[in-house]
């Protein structure tokens, strides 16, 4: 056997012996933490997904994941494969994409996440979006700031819309969106409502329910406290704005909320924006995707979409 041939063997081992439909299982055990769940995503049953996931570690030769129980934990260099595999498939699905559009279909999968803030307007978008492709395959995840920024490391979405920016050390792509001011709110009846410039002073007095460690609204708050040399009277910590909104409209605390999830409630609703110094705070919404990566043809018209026409949307929704 020639050298050449001898590297070839050596250099293309994976290709030889992966199979697309084991990295595909791999992805979504990876992904799910639970080969259960993934047999379910993929409609497989259980043991076929064990049997898949058996004969890909046994190809790579490596510890892939240790499972605890009915956990799945990723090793390192699990984390490391689940990546890649990722990547392969995204590029599969571009392919798909392109071979469709040459077809004149227009199929694809968008997987978009983001933060509490962009769940109010978003929706809106992506469904005047999906009117020109009916097929898509979506896939609309919201959470914290937190979890966005390890969903953005582990590549596990298109495209991400977050308030405050990735740190430095998190290379991406960062698009400025559409404003996102944050405003205190009471119960109607509150006493200080109606009251004009009340101080943060003032404001530290009052309970004062919180956003859960790993929001963006909670470290804009805390850092103008800060800065104020204050400290917030937390009386509850809780998660999400509409969890928040509930807990102020039972007379529980004051909040800090984005003005524009209250254009339900309406300027004449149960809830009133307070006059404080210093807010709204002047924040923005981010698109944000890893540098470097490949869009596909689906995400990038649909990052289009939202620059020309997303923060319509976000606009028409603020109070």
């Amino acid at each position: 056997m020639s050298n050449k041939t001898q590297e070839f063997g050596a250099s293309h081992h994976l290709i030889r012996y992966l199979t697309l439909r084991q990295i595909q299982v791999f992805e979504a055990v990876a992904r799910y933490s639970s080969f259960t769940k993934a047999a379910e995503a993929l409609h497989l049953t259980q043991p076929t997904v064990s049997t898949q996931i058996k004969s890909f570690q046994e190809s790579l030769d490596v510890p892939l994941y240790e499972q605890i129980g009915r956990n799945i934990y990723l090793t390192d260099v699990g984390e490391e494969v689940a990546y890649s595999c990722r990547q392969v498939i995204d590029v599969l699905s571009n392919l798909e994409m392109k071979l469709n559009d040459f077809k004149g279909m227009r199929k694809g999968r968008l997987r978009i996440a983001v933060v509490t803030t962009a769940k109010y307007f978003l929706p809106l978008a992506l469904g005047e979006f999906s009117k020109n492709y009916p097929d898509i395959e979506l896939s609309f995840t919201v959470c914290n700031r937190e979890t966005i920024l390890s969903r953005i490391e582990e590549n596990l979405d298109d495209l991400y819309i977050m308030g405050q920016k990735p740190p430095s050390s998190l290379d991406a792509v960062v698009i400025p969106f559409a404003p996102n001011p944050l405003v205190f709110i009471a119960h109607r009846d509150h006493p200080l409502v109606g009251e004009k410039n009340i101080s943060l002073k003032r404001i530290a007095d009052e309970p004062v329910l919180m956003r859960e460690v790993g929001s963006g609204i909670r470290s804009a708050v805390e850092e103008r406290f800060h800065n104020q040399g204050l400290v917030i009277n937390e009386r509850l910590t809780l998660e999400g704005t509409e969890t928040i909104k509930h807990a102020v409209f039972g007379g529980l605390g004051i909040s800090v909320v984005p003005k524009h999830s209250l254009y339900i409630e309406g300027v004449e609703g149960p809830l009133a924006i307070l006059d404080v110094e210093g807010f709204p705070l002047a924040k923005e919404l981010n698109i944000v995707y890893p540098t470097g990566k490949s869009l596909s043809i689906l995400s990038t018209e649909f990052l289009e979409f939202l620059l020309e026409k997303g923060a319509e949307y976000f606009q028409t929704n603020n109070t």
